[in-house]
């Protein structure tokens, strides 16, 4: 679906920039999906940033812009999609969506896109920036992100927008059969890209590549321990 993007204010830098970044943040790190590529090089990440953090928008690094929201470093997000490897025909919940960047890039990627928040303010944010871009193929609803979207679905794909430190393994029965669920997950320190599967009962997953990213969502943070 083609974007509707302002042209008001500085947009020729963030021009130059988004295009910086396509070559030396996704293209340098495997990301091969073509109409991946396009929809990062047409979607303007400083529309999803308040004005004062804009300027960040295309440096290589998570840029927290509200309690426990980021936008995931550009390498990391970028390789998490290809990996997941969203179709024109698929329905995906996309979760803790925050103010939608993600939501709008699985939008240009899949058939529809239920996006999960539960800030208010940024369900609303999220909705403004999906409707100031034309992009009307993704619904942003207020919940529980951790909890999914069951009445929803089942999804094709679920996308969790952050880092897990446990596997998501109570969101899996929101799969279809064959479905998969894309994470960052960190564990013992480190943070991978994983990709799980459903099949049937039962639920496989693979680690396809280290990430930097370690904005860890607080709904699956590990649980202390404590040691004597």
């Amino acid at each position: 679906m083609p974007l509707r993007e302002k042209t008001t204010g500085p947009t020729m830098d963030f021009l130059a920039a988004r295009k910086q970044m396509l070559e030396s943040q996704v293209r340098v790190n495997d990301v091969t999906d073509l109409r991946l590529q396009r929809a990062l090089a047409e979607t303007p990440r400083e529309l999803f940033l308040p004005s004062e953090l804009r300027e960040l928008a295309y440096v290589e690094r998570d840029i927290e812009y509200a309690p426990n929201r980021w936008l995931m470093r550009v390498r990391d997000f970028s390789k998490l999609i290809g990996v997941a490897r969203p179709d024109e025909g698929e329905l995906v919940l996309n979760l803790f969506c925050g103010s939608g960047y993600s939501a709008a890039i699985l939008s240009q990627l899949s058939e529809m896109v239920v996006a999960v928040e539960s800030d208010e303010d940024l369900v609303r944010t999220a909705e403004e920036n999906l409707n100031t871009l034309g992009l009307s193929n993704a619904a942003v609803i207020a919940g529980a992100p951790g909890e999914g979207a069951a009445a929803q679905g089942p999804f094709d794909l679920i996308i969790i927008d952050g880092v897990v430190e446990q596997n998501p393994d109570a969101l899996m029965s929101q799969l279809k059969d064959g479905g998969r669920l894309a994470a960052i997950v960190r564990e013992n320190g480190v943070s991978r890209g994983v990709l799980f599967r459903r099949d049937g009962d039962v639920s496989s997953h693979k680690p396809f590549f280290d990430a930097g990213t370690k904005a860890v969502l607080p709904e699956f943070a590990a649980e202390k321990t404590f040691a004597f």
